[in-house]
């Protein structure tokens, strides 16, 4: 019987250290490409380290002027979704209808739709109200196809928050958005984290939606104009693309570092109640 369990413990094992290296190994050709000028797809120690690859993207039209357009983009969309997503989430979390449920599903299916189905008829709409080409318009839509998932979310933890102290705060005279501003939104400060940085990094990484509704150059952010290290006939700097590969993951790693310790500090409802 301990044989057995020996067994299936080192088989478990086994198994996590072959995950670990499923994602250990891009990372390691990521670093150990970028310090390499002559970087393949082979994952290997340069024969000298050099900061070449990051002085080289380190220019305005390669990589600080889209930086500067996913920022605006990624931040303004962010914003939007997660204001809307308070907003549409309270009412779900507060009010009982027989319409909850089935409004709850349908929002849960929107999820699932693919953004490319609704792409040609998006770019003739952007085209008809002349949202095509813009930061802002793109960024309106971004924040759309995030809202759903958002609101999701954001209704799970909203839900977790007792009504007893927005029954307090209406007792001493706070209106329905003062409640949710001043009590609720405080107290969900975690979930509010989440949704935060879930919506920022679905849409950082977002190429689809730029490359079909932004035309100008200029307006492009990091994550389409990562076409630029790739030349004609398959031919890739790579040293330079994980070069810039790091640099366009740190805005993602410093949100998380900023803000993610407060997924650690739980609701602190306890004794919220009492008194």
């Amino acid at each position: 019987m301990n044989g057995a369990r020996a067994r299936g413990r080192l088989a478990a094992n086994a198994a996590l250290l072959l995950v670990a290296l499923a994602f250990a190994l891009p990372l390691l050709w990521l670093v150990l490409s970028a310090l390499d000028t002559e970087a393949d797809l082979r994952v290997k120690v340069p024969s000298s380290v050099t900061g070449e690859n990051f002085s080289a993207v380190l220019t305005d039209e390669i990589t600080f002027t889209p930086m500067l357009n996913s920022l605006l983009l990624c931040g303004g969309a962010t914003a939007v979704t997660v204001v809307c997503a308070a907003l549409a989430a309270y009412p779900l979390s507060r009010h009982r209808s027989r319409w909850s449920r089935p409004y709850l599903l349908t929002i849960l299916f929107t999820t699932c739709l693919p953004i490319t189905a609704v792409m040609v008829p998006v770019y003739a709409l952007f085209v008809r109200v002349e949202l095509i080409d813009t930061l802002s318009g793109t960024a309106l839509f971004m924040a759309a196809s995030q809202l759903p998932f958002a609101i999701w979310l954001m209704k799970n933890f909203m839900d977790a928050v007792p009504r007893a102290l927005e029954e307090a705060a209406w007792t001493d005279g706070a209106s329905g958005f003062q409640t949710l501003a001043r009590v609720v939104l405080p107290l969900m400060g975690p979930g509010l984290v989440v949704v935060t940085i879930y919506t920022f990094i679905q849409l950082w990484g977002n190429f689809f939606v730029p490359f079909m509704l932004i035309l100008t150059p200029d307006r492009l952010p990091a994550s389409v104009s990562v076409f630029t290290f790739f030349g004609n006939y398959g031919s890739v700097v790579y040293g330079q693309l994980a070069a810039f590969s790091i640099l366009y993951s740190v805005p993602v790693l410093l949100l998380y570092v900023l803000i993610a310790r407060r997924l650690g500090g739980g609701f602190a409802l306890g004794g919220a109640v009492k008194g």
